[in-house]
């Protein structure tokens, strides 16, 4: 596809120092319970689904309010909007396993295509309820957006209501370390045009690299056996698919698996798991590649992860459902 026509958003070009003040404050890390939707291509490989099940065991800091399906495309799907419908699927899949049906009533379509350009949203049902679900939030009390696919559905969100940008705050796993090599990035480089948006519209971002970062939160076949096969009925699932999938994409006998989303769900916990710093944010260009302009807003960059505690707590937090 060719590129679409570069355009960024002005929202994050600061007119003061209060501006950049009022960006940093509301990037501190939230006391409390929260709300939260999840945005999610659940059915692209193994950490969505280890993502949700973290998720749905941490309701004494986290309540769940909305899952949405977002589009990817990948040897799982045949094009957009096929990955968007199996996410959709798959997303009721691991409701069943673990046994919180409850939640089915709050699973949304999202984007059946990529951003054609970074002026025009793509409509779905996902991102009208993101607009109708944030009138209820503020930049005091924002609505947490737990982001671990393209950013399509986010991006079509503030497109269509820039305002959002008061009411959300986005943790999004997209994109690749500052000081990555080359220019592979799944998440991001699906939708560079979203990711251009999310990037530009000044929302509170926390911004987790899967290239050089999170792709160090990963996992081993004895790992997995040792802690999770034959705990509950999700587990023997993950373990499975984890081992199938690592096949496909390895092949090795040796092999470890990452299941980088589920940095997104820590990073709002209380126990620090990772580290980070203030940025400015990057502007993504077509090429993949950051650019810099030290002119706009802060977001927080995660840099380094506490791999073994996070682990622990991720395999004992799914190995208590019954």
């Amino acid at each position: 596809m060719e590129s679409p026509k570069p355009y960024l958003f002005t929202d994050n070009n600061p007119n003061s120092m209060e501006d950049y003040a009022q960006s940093i404050r509301r990037l501190e890390k939230p006391k409390g319970r929260i709300d939260v939707v999840l945005d999610s291509d659940m059915f692209n490989e193994v950490d969505d689904q280890f993502a949700l099940a973290y998720l749905l065991q941490s309701e004494e800091k986290m309540r769940l309010r909305a899952v949405f399906a977002a589009p990817f495309y990948n040897h799982h799907s045949k094009d957009a909007k096929d990955g968007m419908e199996k996410s959709y699927e798959e997303i009721f899949r691991i409701l069943k396993l673990l046994k919180r049906e409850s939640y089915c009533d709050s699973v949304y379509k999202g984007s059946d295509s990529f951003l054609s350009d970074e002026k025009t949203p793509v409509e779905s049902e996902a991102v009208d309820r993101l607009i109708e679900m944030a009138k209820d939030y503020s930049s005091q009390n924002p609505l947490y957006v737990i982001a671990i696919a393209a950013c399509t559905n986010i991006a079509s969100a503030l497109i269509k209501c820039p305002e959002l940008k008061e009411k959300l705050f986005v943790v999004w796993l997209g994109g690749m370390g500052f000081d990555w090599h080359d220019n592979r990035s799944f998440n991001a480089g699906q939708d560079v045009a979203a990711a251009r948006v999310l990037l530009g519209s000044g929302v509170p971002l926390v911004l987790i690299p899967g290239k050089g970062v999170a792709e160090k939160f990963a996992t081993t076949g004895p790992e997995l056996d040792y802690w999770l096969k034959g705990r509950n009925e999700f587990c023997d699932y993950i373990v499975e698919k984890t081992v199938r999938e690592a096949g496909i994409c390895n092949g090795n006998k040796c092999w470890s698996r990452p299941i980088s989303d589920v940095m997104a769900v820590a990073w709002l916990q209380d126990r620090k798991f990772m580290l980070d710093r203030l940025e400015s944010s990057p502007v993504m260009e077509y090429d993949h590649l950051y650019a810099k302009d030290q002119r706009r807003l802060f977001i927080r960059y995660v840099y380094s992860v506490d791999r073994d505690s996070l682990m622990e707590d991720l395999f004992i937090k799914i190995s208590q459902y019954e």
